[in-house]
Formats: C-alpha cells, sequence, structure tokens
C-alpha cells in the first residue's frame, strides 16, 4: 500500500476545490475507459461515446498520445495539474468557507496547453514505463492534448455543467459537515478506492505498494468530480526514487475523488405515488431524499429544483412535524422525523421493488 504522512498543519489547511478541468478530464476517461457507474452516467456515455471514438480515428497522433497519458495504473503528470485555486480575496470566498475560489476551464487548460515539450514526453514515457511509440516523438503534444480535453469540455460536459457544479457542491457540503461531525478519519475513509485514515498522521491513499510520502509546508487540496473517476495530482516539475510519486518540492497536493451515491448519480426520485397525492410531489420528493441528513444545497443538487422553492417545501415539511433540522457547522441539515419516516415506509413499494 501507499500512504502519506500529513502533519496537523497541512490536515487543518486543506480545503475542498471546484475544478472544470478535473471534471473534464473525468469525463475524458470515462470516454477512453467506456465504462459507467451508473444509469445517468450510461446515458451520458451512450450519447457522446461514438462521436468521440470518431473524434480520434480522425486523429492518430492524439488517439495514440491518450492512449499513453492515460494508464490503467498511472496518468501523465502534465495532463493531471493539481487545482490552484484563484485567491479567495478575488472571488470572495472567505476563510472559513469550504470551497475555494476556482478558476475558470480556460485557465485551467493553460497550464497543460504550456507544458513544455520535453516534459510532456518525459510524462509519457513514465507513463508507460518505457519508451515513447515514433508517432509521439514531436512537440504538439500539449496542444494536442489541450485540444481533446477543449472538446470534451464543450461537447460533452460544458452543457450540463450548472447541474454537475451544484452535485459538486453539494458533496462538498456533505463532506465538511462530516468532518464537523466526526473528525477526518469518517471524512477521508473511503473517499477514493483504497483510502483510508490510518492514525499518527497517515492517510493510506491507495493500495497500490510506493514508498510513503511525507506531506509538511505544502497544500492539500480535495477535488469532487461527478463521474466515477479518481487520481491523485500534484505540481512538480520532477520526480525522484524508483517509483513513481511526487518530488520533495512539491507545493500543493490534489486527491480528485468522485462523488458519493445518490449525489453521482444526479437523478430525479420523486415520492411515491400515494405519498405524492397527500403531500404534493415536490414535498413527497424532499421527504423520500431525507433518509439521511442533507442540506438544502445537497437537495437543489438532487432534485433540480429551485432554491427558494425547496426551502418553502422544507419549511412546510418541519412545520407539519415531518421533518427536523439541526445545524453542523455552516450548514443546516434536514432529516425525516419519527412521523416522516411512518409514512415513507407505509407507502406501496414500486413495479421495482421501491
Amino acid at each position: 500500500m501507499s500512504w502519506w504522512r500529513i502533519d496537523a498543519d497541512t490536515l487543518a489547511g486543506s480545503r475542498f476545490v471546484v475544478s472544470p478541468l478535473a471534471e473534464a478530464l473525468a469525463a475524458l476517461k470515462t470516454l477512453h475507459r467506456a465504462g459507467a457507474a451508473h444509469p445517468g452516467e450510461h446515458r451520458w456515455l451512450a450519447a457522446h461515446l461514438a462521436d468521440y471514438r470518431d473524434r480520434l480515428a480522425g486523429d492518430p497522433v492524439t488517439a495514440a498520445l491518450v492512449g499513453a497519458a492515460l494508464r490503467p495504473r498511472w496518468n501523465a503528470t502534465f495532463l493531471t495539474p493539481a487545482p490552484a485555486p484563484a485567491p479567495a480575496a478575488a472571488t470572495g470566498v472567505g476563510d472559513d468557507d469550504p470551497v475555494f475560489g476556482d478558476r475558470t476551464f480556460a485557465q485551467e487548460l493553460a497550464q497543460v496547453r504550456a507544458t513544455p515539450p520535453a516534459v510532456v514526453r518525459a510524462d509519457l514515457a513514465q507513463a508507460l514505463d518505457g519508451p515513447l511509440p515514433p508517432l509521439l516523438h514531436r512537440d504538439d503534444l500539449a496542444d494536442r492534448a489541450a485540444d481533446l480535453l477543449q472538446w470534451v469540455w464543450t461537447r460533452t460536459v460544458r452543457p450540463s455543467w450548472p447541474r454537475r457544479r451544484r452535485i459538486i457542491e453539494a458533496d462538498i457540503v456533505a463532506r465538511t459537515a462530516r468532518l464537523g461531525r466526526h473528525g477526518w478519519a469518517a471524512t477521508l475513509d473511503g473517499m477514493r478506492p483504497g483510502m483510508r485514515w490510518l492514525g499518527q498522521d497517515r492517510l493510506q491513499i491507495t493500495g497500490c505498494d510506493s514508498p510513503p510520502l511525507e506531506l509538511s509546508d505544502a497544500q492539500l487540496l480535495f477535488v469532487p468530480v461527478t463521474p466515477a473517476q479518481s487520481w491523485l495530482c500534484w505540481d512538480v516539475p520532477a520526480f525522484d526514487g524508483p517509483h513513481p510519486g511526487p518530488a520533495r518540492s512539491t507545493r500543493r497536493y490534489a486527491v480528485v475523488y468522485p462523488c458519493a451515491g445518490v449525489l453521482a448519480d444526479g437523478e430525479r426520485r420523486p415520492g411515491p405515488s400515494p405519498l405524492g397525492a397527500l403531500l404534493g410531489s415536490a414535498r413527497a420528493e424532499l421527504l423520500t431524499l431525507l433518509a439521511a441528513p442533507k442540506s438544502t444545497t445537497q437537495l437543489v443538487a438532487l432534485t433540480g429544483r429551485p432554491l427558494g422553492a425547496v426551502g418553502r417545501h422544507l419549511r412546510i415539511l418541519h412545520e407539519a412535524g415531518l421533518a427536523q433540522r439541526r445545524r453542523a457547522g455552516r450548514s443546516v441539515l434536514y432529516y425525516r422525523t419519527a412521523a416522516g419516516q411512518v409514512l415513507v415506509d407505509a407507502q406501496p413499494a414500486g413495479p421495482d421493488g421501491r
């Protein structure tokens, strides 16, 4: 296994970041692997996979590039830069907020495009763990990679970015609420496959074997994405040692992880019909979603309803004694009361058994 030693100051200063580039890269990885984790992702893949394959079929250099860059165990580092959060003062985000002010997709993509050709080739050789194929001995690979990410963003991500961003922000709210209630161990365990808190300042970061890494005087970021993809990234100019891993001079590390469970799918889950007839479809849907505590932001992401409408329906459920609320850090979480649970449990199962 591989683990990072994270000192208390680094852990206390860690933040969540919204990264459009990470979302586009997660979409690219999903297209490249042609695999989906839930029904919503299956539908997205069916809508875009043929166009993606046509795009690569017409550009064999880029096809070879992405095949070399996205390996099963290692991504080419230049393609996965750690997000560089915008200064809080420039975005109105304060020090107590869970989300850094984030850069635009164009700003993040510029970092990929600016990678020197020699660095690109070295990163690809490391990902391949061997020499580059002759087709990739050229100086325009960074531009080609950026062009492909721009295509993925424009065609497959940007049309749904507002909904994706709501889901990402809802996941961040849930994680920070869990942090306030249960601490870092519960927040980090299971964030990505193989990741768990080992105690004594040690975070198991992956199940693969590689030397431990000391994180001190560093910035640690957590980056949720809606596709079921995960990777590690950092801002390093070079590597040291025989195993893949960041150099000691790294200033910024990031863990990219998939939004969890129901948030990742983002599907509307209307309440059972009899409950909808009793409460109204919107309130029935919200009550059904409150099996576990959720914030208004999460419920907006899950339902796609306006913030004001969700707030009004929650107030009615609260006044009727069907939902209760409590504060967790900066968030207010809603959950079903015993009376609300009785109503939900009393509904007949649908044709799919739910």
